[in-house]
């Protein structure tokens, strides 16, 4: 875990720009009172972020760490303190602090491999800045499938920047795959559960998986990577909403003899296969 002093001291940040993304989700850009990024990170790992007096809660950071100029925040309205966030307006302080946890290994597993990265709902959130990383170092890489559903398509999060930058002819071998639950009228894709939509595509298993969504999507997904010939050491996923006070002193993220926040919130699925079925 990356946990030190400075992890701890609350920074002050500016929230510079708020946008609905989704009906129940908002995107919100955050600098320091500088006007620089606030702290640095890599793809996967989480903040704190604070409204003093109102409370405060883990967000997984959904920017990449190659963004150097702010840092992003997807949060879905869901709470006491995710509610207070969406009233919040550009110009308004917010507290951040952290990195806290550990980060999807991108520099060392993924690297050299094809990634399959599929996610659903505002489980795309930690995922992206995995994708956006690896789009930057792409050299770095090889094929990127992504796999993506939500419930319809008003609730696909980042729909304009999948459409305009992950699926732009210029994008190289980079290839998304959108589906949402059921059908409606401004919708020509697929149709259907993400994890039959994984089983359709019939993916070469040659490529490290990389999961996030609900338990269940996981859950019947993880089945289905399997089914088709995946291993559980080819495939990642991130409990980051599990996590809690971050440093490993609440207990709340326990589960069988780890820790979420101080061993993960990033694990390799063979790692969870060894812990109780509470994930």
């Amino acid at each position: 875990m990356n946990m030190n002093l400075e992890t701890l001291i609350p920074i002050v940040g500016v929230v510079t720009e708020v946008k609905q993304d989704t009906p129940d989700i908002k995107n919100f850009r955050v600098v320091g009172r500088d006007g620089k990024k606030p702290i640095q990170h890599m793809p996967g790992q989480c903040a704190m972020v604070s409204i003093p007096g109102v409370g405060e809660a883990m967000f997984s950071i959904t920017s990449s760490p190659t963004n150097e100029d702010y840092i992003e925040f997807e949060i879905k309205k869901c709470g006491c303190l995710t509610n207070w966030l969406h009233m919040i307006e550009a110009g308004q302080e917010i507290t951040v602090r952290g990195p806290y946890g550990n980060a999807f290994p991108v520099d060392d597993a993924f690297a050299g491999h094809d990634l399959l990265i599929i996610a659903g709902g505002v489980g795309l959130a930690p995922v992206r800045s995995v994708i956006n990383y690896c789009r930057h170092h792409r050299d770095r890489y090889g094929k990127i499938d992504i796999v993506y559903g939500s419930r319809s398509k008003e609730d696909l999060a980042f729909y304009d920047e999948i459409i305009n930058e992950w699926m732009s002819p210029d994008e190289k071998d980079v290839h998304v795959h959108l589906t949402i639950d059921r059908e409606q009228e401004n919708w020509d894709g697929h149709v259907g559960f993400v994890p039959n939509y994984v089983k359709e595509l019939g993916f070469d298993t040659d490529k490290i998986a990389i999961l996030c969504g609900p338990p269940i999507m996981i859950k019947f997904t993880l089945a289905g990577l399997k089914e088709i010939g995946f291993s559980e050491q080819q495939i990642y996923t991130t409990l980051e909403l599990k996590m809690k006070c971050g440093v490993g002193k609440c207990g709340r993220c326990n589960v069988g003899s780890k820790y979420v926040c101080k061993d993960g919130p990033v694990f390799r699925m063979d790692e969870l296969s060894e812990l109780p079925d509470e994930y």
